[in-house]
């Protein structure tokens, strides 16, 4: 898939060099509304420059005013010379963030930006880019995107992609697995030796084993051909973006991006 350019990742400081070798736009995660709210900061290296800046919410009370928050993220942006901003806001939403996020639309179409948003603020606003997960534990990715089109427009709709890894008890009535690390993930492909099955509908690989202890298994998970398969899906409904998270697929990025 070409261009490069469809993948944009959020790093945070501590990686962020190393996500800005393979030469794609980087969301730095090193901003947060902080209590104000004001903007903090986390150490970022001097030298680095450009790219987008991502902020998250974590720990936020939800009090204060929009307006000068809105302005302290302009002034880094300036200072850094990023040229978008990715709300990574997570929990049930606040009517301050969500005036946050109309603040900076605003800001940001004047100045010609993406903004980037969760799908809990993409009604906030008829110019941000909405950010859908791709991480499903059942129905289907293609009809969870027609959705958000259909909601959204075709223009406003980024995929993004969450590296699953999930090991679900049968029956599995919360629909909610035991994540696995990539170390856990590769043991216990190594202990049961299973039959994989790919996913149409999910994108995803599987495969079921049995255990003494508690019964029936199914463990859902990625790899960088099922990744690749998501963008694909997207690219195909006309999404010409994805996220990716680079701690999340450090060790898959250079295959994902081979044939991307």
């Amino acid at each position: 898939m070409q261009p490069n350019h469809a993948w944009i990742l959020t790093a945070p400081p501590a990686q962020s060099r190393a996500a800005l070798r393979f030469g794609l736009p980087v969301a730095h995660a090193a901003y947060r509304v902080g209590g104000g709210p004001h903007l903090f900061r986390a150490n970022m290296p001097i030298s680095v420059r450009g790219g987008l800046m991502a902020l998250d919410c974590v720990g936020f009370d939800g009090r204060g005013e929009a307006g000068p928050f809105c302005q302290e993220v302009l002034r880094e942006c300036s200072a850094r010379g990023y040229d978008g901003i990715l709300c990574d806001f997570e929990g049930r939403p606040l009517p301050l963030l969500a005036e946050i996020v109309r603040t900076l639309a605003g800001l940001a179409q004047k100045r010609g930006w993406p903004l980037y948003v969760p799908e809990a603020y993409g009604d906030c606003t008829d110019s941000a880019k909405v950010l859908i997960s791709s991480a499903l534990s059942g129905g289907s990715l293609i009809q969870r995107l027609e959705d958000a089109i259909q909601r959204y427009g075709q223009g406003r709709v980024i995929l993004a992609i969450e590296r699953v890894a999930e090991d679900f008890y049968l029956p599995s009535p919360t629909g909610q697995g035991h994540p696995l690390t990539p170390a856990e993930l590769g043991q216990l492909m190594e202990e049961r030796s299973p039959s994989v099955f790919f996913s149409t509908e999910l994108c995803a690989h599987y495969f079921t084993y049995m255990s003494r202890e508690n019964g029936a298994h199914f463990v859902l998970f990625d790899d960088a051909g099922s990744i690749r398969k998501k963008m694909q899906v997207a690219h195909r409904l006309g999404i010409r973006q994805a996220v990716l998270a680079y701690p999340q697929v450090e060790d898959l990025l250079e295959a994902i991006l081979v044939e991307a």
